[in-house]
């Protein structure tokens, strides 16, 4: 077992990894331009759902009130003719990326602690570094890349914007786990 104390410099330098390697990812590449393709008709949409001035948060169209409305002629009927909608509304103004880096910084961290957390509790100092590295990198790789799949199951997001994702993920990963393995205590 190694302490969870001894690894806060590769928790820490494999957050500022990952976040480095994202915002190439994300900013730099063209990767993930096609995620969110445009409406057909992005002014009329606007037009008819901008004067409900939604609240920010997610929403579900149709959304039955119970479980018996499921079955109810009106809802069934509602979504037989559509359209099914499941979305997320953001506040009003700039879209300010200051907050949502911080946050993802944070679980950065959050994702580093739990790989520490868990490769620490199963493999005591000294240990090589590939069996370091493979343990780290199914830790974050599940965190960063797996998880993500419920979105495609549940919600319908394209699989490609998850496979990409995944891919993603998996390089995170590799990142994690090599920083972990290169550090870990002798």
């Amino acid at each position: 077992m190694t302490g969870i104390i001894s690894l806060w410099l590769p928790i820490l330098l494999s957050a500022v990894l990952v976040f480095v390697a994202s915002s190439i990812i994300h900013m730099a590449s063209p990767w993930h331009k096609n995620d969110y393709p445009p409406l057909p008709d992005e002014n009329a949409f606007r037009n008819a759902v901008g004067p409900l001035d939604l609240s920010p948060g997610d929403y579900m169209v149709p959304r039955p009130k119970s479980r018996e409305d499921l079955k109810s002629s009106e809802f069934l009927e509602k979504m037989r003719q559509g359209p099914k909608v499941i979305m997320t509304v953001l506040p009003k103004g700039d879209m300010g990326m200051g907050r949502n880096l911080a946050m993802w910084f944070v679980y950065l961290l959050v994702v580093s602690l739990f790989a520490a957390y868990v490769t620490g509790r199963a493999l005591p100092p000294g240990t090589e570094y590939m069996k370091v590295f493979q343990l780290a990198s199914t830790v974050t790789f599940i965190a960063h890349g797996v998880a993500l799949w419920p979105m495609s199951i549940w919600y319908r997001r394209a699989w490609s914007t998850t496979i990409k994702s995944t891919i993603d993920g998996l390089i995170y990963g590799l990142l994690t786990a090599g920083m972990f393995g290169w550090l870990w205590p002798k």
